[in-house]
This record gives C-alpha cells, structure tokens and sequence, in this order.
C-alpha cells in the first residue's frame, strides 16, 4: 500500500542554510522514500525572519538526493507544528500517514495530529549526540509547548500518549 510521509519543517537560516534538524529531517525521509517505505512526501514548513520557506528548502535538499519531483510536494504555510497538520490536511489522502520529526518533538507533534483527529505513525531520524545543557533545553521546551497544546487545544486526554 502506497504511504505518504509528512515531514515537519525545522529552522532555516535567514541565507537560507538547513538546520542540522531540518537535514536531519529530510535525509530520513529520502530514505523511507528510497526503501520503499513511502511513495509520497509532504514537506511542510513556512518562512521566518526573511528566511526562504523550510518547505523549499527541503525540496531543494530533495532534489540534491536525487528525488523525482513527482515525489514530494511543498506545504509552504505552516509555521508552528499544528499549522503543519492543518495546512498540509487536505494534502493528505492516506490514513496510515507517517510523520517524520525528530524524537525530541515526536510527541507535541503526536498531539497536534490527534487533536486534527489524524492518526499518525511516527519515523524519527537518529538522534545526534547532543550536549546536556542543549538536551535540557529542548526538554524543556517541548515540556512547554506540550502543556499549551494539551490547555489551548482541549487535548488534556492526550497525557496518555495513545493514539
């Protein structure tokens, strides 16, 4: 069966440079797309500080691995994660969808699709070796950020992690 991957935008230098994520990103999902595993990428991210949109960033990181343009298709808009569920919803015909972020951000990005009602499968890229005080900090972070998704978004049943 045919399976499409969304693949959630990370930051783009305002010269356009990947991040380290965003590379991270879209190498694991060249590979899900190379092995077969997924037949269709979203790529899905908008611009910041004059920054040209992570979307096209990624199709040009795409490109550079050989990707057919047919394989993917840009969702330039969304700039927060549930802004990538939304934006790229009616992109998306495939209910067994995989989502590809990194495991720091794996479960905000779990809440954000199931308070969408979207059932997602999630494939993280390894994680890097990250210095304790970075670690901490992206803890902490995505702490946050999941506690105002939980309360803004009504999702305060989604503390179990199912679905």
């Amino acid at each position: 069966m045919p399976r499409t991957a969304l693949v959630l935008g990370a930051r783009v230098a305002p010269d356009g440079a990947p991040s380290a994520a965003l590379r991270r990103r879209v190498g694991h999902a060249v590979k899900l797309y190379q092995t077969g595993q997924v037949a269709r990428l979203i790529l899905s991210g908008g611009a910041f500080d004059g920054a040209p949109a992570e979307a096209t960033v990624m199709a040009d990181l795409c490109r550079d691995a050989g990707l057919p343009e047919s394989a993917f298709v840009l969702e330039p808009r969304a700039r927060n994660t549930r802004e990538n569920f939304t934006c790229a919803k009616p992109l998306i015909s495939d209910p067994a969808l995989i989502v590809v972020t990194d495991t720091y951000h794996a479960r905000r990005a779990r809440l954000a699709a199931r308070g969408l009602g979207l059932t997602i499968s999630l494939s993280c890229p390894p994680a890097p070796y990250l210095p304790a005080l970075k670690r901490s900090k992206l803890a902490l972070r995505e702490a946050v950020a999941s506690l105002w998704y939980l309360v803004r978004y009504g999702l305060l049943g989604g503390l179990s992690g199912s679905r």
